[in-house]
C-alpha cells in the first residue's frame, strides 16, 4: 500500500526516479508495469499495470453508456501510456501529462493506497492554503470514519 509524501526530480527526458519507498513495495509484488495516466492533466496518476487492470474490470461491468464512464476513460486514455519501469527504478511520464501538469523539474510524489500520484512541487505548495480541510470537510470525514467502526 503506497502513503506518503516523497519528493523526487523528472529529468530532462521526462523520466521520473520511484522514490526508494515506493520502490520497494513494487519491488515486493515484481511490478515493472505501470499505467501513467490523470483524470484532469494537473497531475499524473501512475498505477502499478495490475491495480490498472483491476479499475478497467470495475469500470467494464458499468454501461459504455454511462456517460461519467466514457469521461473518465476519455480523459484517461488521452493522458495515459503503458510504460516500463527501467533499471535504475525510472518511468517516463508522457510528454502530454508532463506539459499539461508541469512535471519538468521538482515533483511531490504521493501514495495513494493501490497507486501515486505526482503533482508539480511548486504548484501543490502553492495551493494548499486553498485546500485546507474545513469545517464541514471535517464533519464529512467523522461521519465516513464513524461508518467504518
Amino acid at each position: 500500500m503506497f502513503r506518503g509524501n516523497h519528493p523526487a526530480k523528472v529529468d530532462e527526458k521526462g523520466r521520473l526516479k520511484l522514490p526508494a519507498a515506493f520502490k520497494q513495495l513494487v519491488d515486493a509484488q515484481h511490478v515493472t508495469q505501470f499505467y501513467v495516466t490523470s483524470v484532469d492533466g494537473k497531475s499524473a496518476e501512475i498505477w502499478p499495470l495490475p491495480e490498472w487492470e483491476k479499475r478497467e474490470e470495475q469500470l467494464a461491468e458499468s454501461s459504455t453508456l454511462d456517460d461519467a464512464v466514457k469521461k473518465y476513460l476519455n480523459l484517461t486514455s488521452y493522458y495515459g501510456q503503458q510504460v516500463e519501469m527501467d533499471n535504475q527504478a525510472r518511468l517516463l511520464l508522457p510528454q502530454i501529462l508532463r506539459g499539461t501538469a508541469r512535471l519538468d523539474a521538482e515533483v511531490a510524489v504521493f501514495g495513494m493506497r493501490t497507486y501515486l500520484e505526482v503533482h508539480n512541487r511548486e504548484v501543490f505548495e502553492q495551493n494548499l492554503p486553498a485546500n485546507e480541510l474545513t469545517a464541514e470537510d471535517r464533519k464529512a470525514m467523522a461521519a465516513i470514519l464513524s461508518r467504518r467502526s
